[in-house]
């Protein structure tokens, strides 16, 4: 891996870390933002305690050494998340404004997957 891949990985890494826990941290504490946001997307209001925990567990996985068959699952279930926010948010019409930050989180997950270091790898 040459220096360039690492520090790709890295930044896009932590990155995706800060969004993922700011956003969990979010959804955990039912900021009513967040609980609103949720619900005029269609789905209940305890999908957040669900969506925040997993989250939370997934930076972990990704951040700790090893475990490299649970980065996979860490780095799918990150990839079906912010892909299913963005769907939502673009089927109900949102501004492209609360749209943004899923497709980031999206970018940002697909980045850190690929540039990975042969060691967080699952072959």
């Amino acid at each position: 891996m040459t220096k360039a891949n690492k520090i790709i990985y890295w930044i896009a890494t932590v990155w995706l870390s800060l969004g993922m826990v700011s956003s969990a941290i979010v959804q955990l504490m039912r900021i009513p933002e967040g609980v609103e946001t949720v619900t005029h997307l269609g789905y209940p209001a305890y999908l957040l305690t669900i969506l925040g925990t997993w989250k939370l567990l997934g930076v972990a996985t990704i951040l700790a050494p090893g475990f490299a068959r649970q980065k996979e699952w860490a780095y799918a279930g990150f990839f079906f998340v912010a892909s299913g926010a963005a769907i939502s948010h673009i089927t109900i019409g949102a501004p492209s404004g609360e749209i943004f930050p899923s497709v980031l989180l999206l970018i940002l997950t697909v980045v850190s997957w690929y540039f990975r270091p042969e060691s967080r790898k699952f072959n």
